[in-house]
């Protein structure tokens, strides 16, 4: 099934297979639809996966597809991505990496470069029920804009990278879920996603390679590595 969207205003081509949609897709959404009819009350559902897996077209795929799959509920999709620390704070600030001390830009992407604490209260927040606001990242200013989604759905589907990271503070989200899903690929292809990204916004093979090796491999080998068990787990 092809399928196209906007991500953070970059237009994405994908294409699921009629099997993957018929025999994992499908029969995941009518069991959280179940999930929610059993609880009657809102469920939270957390999807994480390390970089370049295609996590925010999925949950884009799974709201679209609910549409017809389970109409009588509302399933929204949501990123982490809107409690990335401000750029002005990352510009201005240091962390130690491999005993040298680098700005936090220069990691950013990170578990040290999100806000923490205002996720963990927003994820809490979403699991009271209410109608309630969520932050997107703006890929133009580089920044986060606040309150810029109205969650109001029977069914959220939270997506990020560490959302069931083995760390401290972070472990403690996965509390908050109904029900947890993760995604793992080969580390080369990742790789290979990543370094195409990198291309595209205008950087040469070799700096995007040195600029995948030191910052975005190492969050990808954490999520790989440090990833707690999911209710369900998947490879792509």
């Amino acid at each position: 099934m092809k399928y196209v969207a906007d991500i953070n205003g970059i237009t994405v081509n994908a294409s699921y297979s009629d099997t993957t949609v018929n025999e994992v897709f499908i029969p995941l959404l009518m069991h959280l639809a179940q999930l929610h009819h059993e609880k009657q009350r809102r469920i939270l559902v957390m999807l994480t996966a390390p970089p370049a897996t295609g996590k925010s077209t999925l949950v884009s795929f799974l709201e679209h597809l609910a549409r017809s799959v389970i109409p009588e509920k509302r399933l929204q999709a949501v990123g982490m991505d809107g409690f990335h620390l401000r750029q002005e704070y990352l510009l201005t600030h240091t962390v130690e990496v491999d005993g040298k001390s680098v700005p936090m830009a220069s990691i950013k992407g990170a578990p040290i470069t999100f806000d923490l604490d205002a996720l963990t209260r927003k994820i809490r927040e979403v699991t009271e029920g209410n109608i309630c606001r969520w932050p997107h990242y703006d890929r133009q200013l580089h920044d986060p804009v606040d309150d810029a989604i109205t969650i109001d759905a029977d069914i959220v589907l939270l997506e990020g990278n560490y959302l069931l990271l083995d760390a401290d503070g972070w472990r403690n989200l996965s509390r908050y879920a109904d029900y947890t899903i993760s995604l793992t690929a080969d580390e080369e292809m990742l790789r290979g996603r990543l370094i195409r990204r990198k291309m595209k916004t205008g950087m040469s093979q070799d700096d995007a390679e040195r600029f995948v090796e030191s910052s975005d491999m190492r969050n990808v080998r954490l999520c790989l590595d440090k990833t707690m068990k999911a209710d369900l787990e998947l490879s792509i």
